[in-house]
Parts: structure tokens; C-alpha cells; sequence
């Protein structure tokens, strides 16, 4: 298993050298359709809220150098075979950063609690805000909840109307010109 934390020390210099913000690194199973995993990378120019394709393709460049640099001075961030996959995070976007939470109040989403996790485990509603660590949801069950995002798994924004018609239009211009490399062990 890769370590998530190493591997954002890694790419988060190479996102705000090109000017953006990292918004997630995971560990995904590839879309590839090899059964392989994928090293996810979403990230956002902050004047946009998106990345389009160059972007993509010029992160992808940078964090692919910068992996390889390391792995030939010995260090393994990734044990096996992968794919990277740079992407902008999408109009239902994760919601990872506090400045998340506060920027997208008023819009539906979907929550999971961490494992062990004292209450509902599952929640959708309308997401109220952040006030410090803790994140307020109006939830369609629940009512008000208010939820510490230490114990927040995973939150993302659900696509409605609403949040389509806040959203800045998506640029796909170059979306044919993209190849994909699988990097090797």
C-alpha cells in the first residue's frame, strides 16, 4: 500500500509550482480495465475551480519527473505497477478541505463517517458550513447534525441543477488529444 502522506509531500509542491491547489491524492483501482491500481491526483487552478486537459497534462509531467527522480535515488512511493491519473475534481466534487466545506454551504451532499464513528454513518442533506473542525449538514433523516471532520471519511457533492447552474462551464477543448502511460515498476 502506498503512503498517501509521503505522496502528497511529494505532488503538492509540484501542483503549486504550476500555480494550482491539490485537492486529493488517492489510491483508486484503475479505470484502465487491468485490474491495476491508479495513483489519483485531482487538483484545481484556483481561479477556475477546474483543471483542463494541458493543465492535466502538464501536472501528470511534472509529478511523473519528480516520481521518477525519487525512485532512482532509491525511495519506492508506490510499490508495483500503476497508472497516474491527474484529473480536476468535476462538478460533484470531494469536498477534502475545510475551504471546501465553507465554499460549497448551500449545495446538496453526501457523507460518510469514518468506521467507529458515534452516530449516523451515512448522511445526505444540505451542507451549512464549517465552523472550525466541525462540519454542518442539514440532513434529509436527521435534521441538523453537526459532524467533526477529523471522523469525515468521505464527502462529495451531489449533482443537482442547482449546483450545475453555479458552476463554471467545463473546458474539454484537447479531451480527444490525451494518451494515457502506465508507469512501470
Amino acid at each position: 500500500m502506498a503512503d498517501l502522506e509521503r505522496l502528497t509531500e511529494v505532488i503538492e509542491p509540484e501542483a503549486q509550482a504550476l500555480g494550482f491547489e491539490l485537492v486529493r491524492v488517492k489510491m483508486v483501482s484503475s479505470e484502465a480495465g487491468d485490474g491495476g491500481e491508479a495513483l489519483q491526483i485531482m487538483a484545481e487552478d484556483p481561479a477556475t475551480g477546474q483543471l483542463v486537459i494541458e493543465q492535466c497534462a502538464a501536472l501528470s509531467r511534472r509529478v511523473s519527473e519528480r516520481m521518477d527522480a525519487l525512485e532512482e535515488q532509491g525511495e519506492v512511493l508506490v510499490a508495483g505497477a500503476y497508472h497516474l491519473e491527474v484529473s480536476s475534481p468535476g462538478i460533484d466534487r470531494p469536498l477534502t478541505r475545510a475551504k471546501d466545506f465553507a465554499n460549497w454551504a448551500g449545495h446538496e451532499v453526501k457523507i460518510s463517517m469514518a468506521k467507529g464513528y458515534d452516530g449516523q454513518r451515512n448522511l445526505r442533506g444540505e451542507l451549512k458550513g464549517i465552523e472550525g473542525d466541525t462540519v454542518a449538514v442539514e440532513d434529509r433523516k436527521a435534521g441538523d447534525v453537526f459532524l467533526p471532520r477529523d471522523q469525515i471519511h468521505s464527502a462529495k457533492l451531489v449533482l443537482t441543477d442547482e449546483l450545475i447552474a453555479a458552476t463554471q462551464p467545463l473546458d474539454t477543448s484537447g479531451a480527444d488529444d490525451i494518451e494515457e502511460e502506465k508507469a512501470d515498476d
